[in-house]
């Protein structure tokens, strides 16, 4: 088994992983009866040296829901016949799911609109309002 590179910074070692196997189930005849191709990968993030003290707390908080109550983050694939393609699929859904969370939003910057977008505003609401004004009946 191979370590699952995240991204540039985070590489999951291969002895932080376990894998299991059971009987996928759909479409295949005979065969799904008889091998185990279904692949079950489990990682456990809080004790993971893979990730900075930083990094393992944001990544807790958005993957909260989908740890198991013993803090395994489980990826499971059966899409594919062979056990082989399972487990690269699951390593790269792996991947996916923990890029996708260490991902952090940019922080918004408050602005303010300049002097001149402010005027330029103002004159067009009061040159609206002359318009308005304008369309009046005058009652003589």
């Amino acid at each position: 088994m191979s370590d699952v590179v995240v991204s540039e910074r985070v590489t999951i070692p291969a002895s932080e992983l376990s894998e299991g196997f059971a009987r996928a189930g759909g479409p295949g005849g005979q065969h799904v009866n008889k091998t185990e191709t279904k692949v079950e990968l489990r990682w456990r993030p809080s004790t993971s040296v893979a990730l900075t003290e930083r990094d393992r707390a944001w990544l807790l908080g958005k993957l909260a829901a989908r740890l198991t109550d013993d803090g395994e983050l489980i990826v499971a694939s059966s899409g594919e016949r062979s056990q082989a393609r399972n487990r690269a699929e699951a390593r790269a859904r792996l991947a996916a799911i923990v890029r996708a969370a260490l991902v952090r939003p940019k922080r918004r910057r408050p602005t303010k609109p300049s002097r001149g977008a402010v005027e330029r505003r103002i004159a067009a609401k009061k040159r609206r309002g002359q318009l308005k004004r304008d369309r009046r009946r005058d009652d003589d």
